[in-house]
């Protein structure tokens, strides 16, 4: 790869960001990652990593780590890697609209606010690769994901449809739909159903003992979950192929599930994502 190709990759503190910054530093990019804690920033600057602070959710950060990447690359970019986000845990009926309005300011708007940001900069230079790391829960839906999901959801339609209005401008949008993949994110998850959700006294309350054995790693772990190195993989492909794919399933529950809702009934397939602990 061409050592002067630059990206920001977002979400970096752990799992797939601090993996793929890491990665992508080694194949000759150069990366400016992000995190939200200052703690986080030394671990990657003592990779050679260009780490940055930025929160999805606060549009002044986001705007200072444009304007900082810009002016230590003389104006250009040649990607952007969206990745940071976090999944919300609960059943909808127990989920506030401010809970599920904080997931979509992490898990979209800033998205959208960064990435609105730099297109202007790449059509100027008339190149760019925008990937979006979306989720399995971006095409099928499961139980007390709710908020995660429609997050992913909407994510979805956004970036096919940006795909769409950027054709022909040299810009190319793909996005990365991986399934189970080793990180810290469904710890966080854990967190984040004990913070808003109340837990015992929901309807939902014996669902909820099961959903807990599986985020604090009580539960079964699913025997086809990757490393993050299996996201590097397809990421490099939409990074560096001449005509990226618009979609990256990436494990094997992920490519299954996609398969069965394409050929299911809808009613048979809903039926059998209930099933699904």
């Amino acid at each position: 790869m061409d050592d002067n190709r630059t990206i920001i990759v977002t979400g970096c503190s752990s799992g797939i960001g601090a993996y793929c910054a890491r990665a992508l530093k080694a194949d000759g990019w150069r990366v400016f990652a992000t995190v939200r804690k200052e703690a986080d920033l030394a671990p990657l600057e003592a990779d050679g990593i260009e780490a940055l602070l930025m929160d999805y959710t606060k549009p002044d950060t986001i705007a200072a780590l444009v304007d900082t990447v810009l002016e230590r690359t003389g104006g250009r970019l040649d990607a952007l890697f969206n990745n940071g986000a976090y999944g919300q845990a609960g059943a909808v009926e127990d989920l506030t609209t401010d809970v599920l309005r904080i997931q979509f300011e992490t898990n979209l708007f800033g998205w959208h606010e960064l990435t609105r940001r730099l297109i202007p900069v790449m059509r100027a230079q008339g190149h760019g690769r925008i990937v979006n790391c979306s989720s399995i829960l971006g095409i099928l839906p499961y139980r007390y994901r709710g908020a995660y999901t429609a997050s992913k959801y909407a994510l979805e339609g956004l970036t096919i449809t940006m795909r769409m209005e950027l054709e022909g401008s040299g810009i190319t949008v793909s996005l990365i739909e991986p399934g189970p993949i080793a990180s810290r994110f469904t710890a966080n998850s854990l967190i984040k159903i004990h913070e808003n959700v109340d837990l015992e006294g929901s309807v939902h309350a014996e669902q909820y003992k099961r959903q807990l054995k599986r985020l604090d790693g009580r539960g079964p772990v699913s025997r086809h979950k990757l490393g993050p190195d299996a996201v590097y993989d397809v990421l490099k492909h939409a990074l560096t192929a001449p005509h990226p794919r618009p979609h990256y399933l990436v494990t094997k529950p992920a490519k299954q599930g996609a398969f069965l809702k394409r050929i299911l009934p809808a009613a048979l397939f809903y039926k059998l994502m209930r099933r699904i602990d």
